[in-house]
């Protein structure tokens, strides 16, 4: 599951209201209403400003021990991750300049373990694996699957299960559990994601079966793909649970109708911190999270964000992935 790259989720919330005068006075459906308030899919009330007052950690000196020296003697941990992506994962605050979410918080847990300075470093998707493969940053926090074509070139210490969800208009009655469901409907993802390429699948295996074809719309913007569902355009749009449910709790116009694993029915999902393969900063990863984990700031941070239902138990270092017959 890959995030969804936009500039300003929050103005594009805040625009809907006046698509929906422009929809009603031409007879359209009724689109998405208001956010009815800053609060989590658990009806936690979410801090967007730039105050974060995140949960902190001590420092372990066996863990920290374990950094590559390079990284020990300059003190800080540079972490890409992909740049505006929409809440609640990787965002930015009502100042539109402080990073915030639940992958920043991850990020500065594991800052706190190593007894490193964390520094964000907002860039688009594809330039997170660039800057992975040159050097230049050392550790890549942004919603990441872990893949097996992947694991050929990074490294990954796991955080939180991929779990993708299908957002519909609040009410329709449709639920998804599988592929027969989502046959004739219409269906946005964003391309080059795991999710286009789970719905791809389906619909190859529904038209086979003699099933009528998915109408697959594509958008990259989440204003786009929101207008879209508000007025009508689409049934629903498949993409990182986190994000959609979220959405539905603050407009709450819309509802998660299925949910399914971001890597497939043979594999459980899951979100990994990532390497570049062999730099020797993984297992400091592993562990830090580990401990995180286990003294309960992890959930903590789970919790503040709505995303206790992604949870895992403990850290697995490049478990098994997104076999490379769904990519």
């Amino acid at each position: 599951m890959e995030p969804i790259t936009v500039s300003a989720h929050r103005r594009a919330l805040l625009a809907l209201p006046a698509v929906a005068l422009l929809l009603a006075a031409c007879g359209g459906p009724a689109p998405a209403a208001e956010s009815k308030g800053n609060t989590a899919p658990d009806g936690t009330e979410v801090n967007l400003t730039a105050d974060q007052k995140r949960v902190t950690t001590a420092k372990v000196d066996a863990i920290a021990a374990l950094v590559p020296e390079e990284i020990r003697k300059r003190g800080t941990l540079k972490v890409v991750d992909s740049l505006g992506t929409v809440p609640p994962l990787d965002f930015y605050a009502d100042d539109n300049k402080t990073i915030i979410g639940v992958e920043p918080d991850i990020a500065f847990l594991i800052g706190d373990v190593l007894g490193l300075k964390v520094e964000l470093n907002p860039v688009s998707w594809e330039n997170i694996f660039v800057g992975l493969d040159s050097g230049k940053y050392d550790l890549g926090l942004s919603n990441i699957t872990v893949t097996e074509a992947r694991k050929e070139k990074y490294d990954f210490a796991t955080y939180r299960l991929d779990i993708l969800g299908f957002e519909a208009k609040k009410g329709s009655g449709w639920k998804v559990t599988g592929p027969k469901d989502v046959a004739g409907k219409t269906i946005s993802v964003s391309s080059g994601t795991n999710q286009e390429k789970l719905l791809v699948a389906w619909n190859e295996e529904n038209v086979k079966a003699g099933l009528k074809p998915v109408d697959i719309k594509y958008f990259q913007n989440s204003s786009d793909y929101y207008l879209a569902l508000g007025s009508g355009r689409i049934d629903a749009h498949l993409g990182p649970n986190p994000v959609a449910a979220f959405h539905a709790a603050q407009t709450g116009e819309t509802e998660i109708v299925g949910t399914y694993s971001g890597a497939g029915a043979q594999v459980l999902g899951k979100i990994g911190a990532t390497t570049k393969k062999d730099n020797g900063l993984v297992n400091a990863l592993h562990q830090a999270l580990d401990t995180v984990i286990k003294n309960g700031s992890y959930g903590q941070v789970l919790k503040r964000w709505g995303l206790e239902n992604e949870a895992v138990q403990s850290s697995e270092l490049n478990p098994p992935g997104l076999p490379k017959t769904n990519q």
